[in-house]
């Protein structure tokens, strides 16, 4: 992978047929015929890439070209009302047309956090007996069903402009362009950052909450869990165009780099152990 610092603090990168820079693309003589929106489980800039980068190579053969949109710390907000709106709608516009699959990485950021997670928690969780019992319930501002309901608001938003962008390829052999979202993996509240310094993203609410030790990695696996649901509500409302990559249950201990990423080998079990058949199934990837 080659890379390169910015003024801005963003990272360039371009490996083999991903590119995260669309100067890049265009100086190289390539179009997308994948979209790429993601957070920064598609741009994690460490040794090793992103699940994006692994999902370069499954599609390479197939000579597909992805352009990606988006960066580290994205939230599904900021794809379609926020920062990357102008961005990602420009790039709808000039390659729908050709777009074979939109990949969309997001929410997580959404609940990662102090600020985003913490206020999802009762304010005192330590006589709680249950991972659910520890979070807002109900139609509160704050309880996770509302929560979930803005994140999935996002995420509709974003899927109508998709469609709307790429209706044209509904006349295409191969069949209109598909729209995959994945749901990561149960996440290990660690602590643990960036590096090994101390993180905020995870257990930092979850102490700050007094949830019981014992129900920290249950509410997690809840929270991703919820997330699903609505993820499946997604694909039940878009048949035959949005696909769920269903990627719980995949990482062991050892896979995990830090409290939100998995090292270089997790990213890579992630993409052949789950993302790969749903890729060779539409024609994606070879088989």
């Amino acid at each position: 992978m080659n890379s390169k610092m910015v003024h801005t603090g963003e990272i360039i990168m371009h490996n083999k047929n991903v590119y995260w820079d669309e100067t890049m693309m265009q100086n190289d003589f390539h179009q997308p015929s994948i979209l790429a929106i993601g957070d920064s489980w598609f741009w994690y800039p460490l040794l090793g890439g992103s699940l994006l980068s692994k999902l370069g190579n499954l599609v390479e053969k197939k000579e597909h070209y992805i352009l990606a949109h988006g960066n580290n710390g994205a939230e599904a907000y900021d794809y379609i009302y926020g920062t990357y709106k102008r961005r990602i709608q420009t790039a709808l516009q000039l390659h729908g047309d050709s777009l074979s699959a939109v990949f969309i990485s997001g929410g997580g950021n959404d609940f990662a956090g102090l600020s985003d997670m913490r206020p999802l928690l009762l304010k005192d969780c330590s006589a709680c007996t249950s991972a659910e019992a520890c979070y807002r319930s109900g139609d509160d501002e704050k309880s996770l069903n509302r929560f979930l309901n803005k994140v999935t608001g996002s995420f509709i938003a974003l899927i109508d402009k998709i469609i709307g962008a790429t209706w044209n390829t509904t006349q295409n052999a191969t069949g209109p362009t598909k729209i995959y979202l994945h749901n990561y993996d149960y996440a290990r509240p660690t602590g643990i950052g960036i590096f090994g310094a101390e993180s905020k993203w995870l257990r930092a609410s979850l102490v700050v909450a007094n949830v019981p030790t014992h129900l920290q990695d249950s509410c997690i696996r809840f929270l991703i869990d919820e997330f699903t649901l609505r993820l499946k509500g997604l694909v039940a409302r878009y048949p035959g165009r949005v696909r769920l990559v269903d990627s719980r249950g995949t990482l062991g201990d050892d896979d995990w780099a830090n409290e939100l990423h998995p090292t270089s080998t997790g990213f890579e079990k992630i993409a052949h152990n789950v993302w790969l058949p749903i890729l060779q199934g539409d024609g994606l990837a070879p088989k």
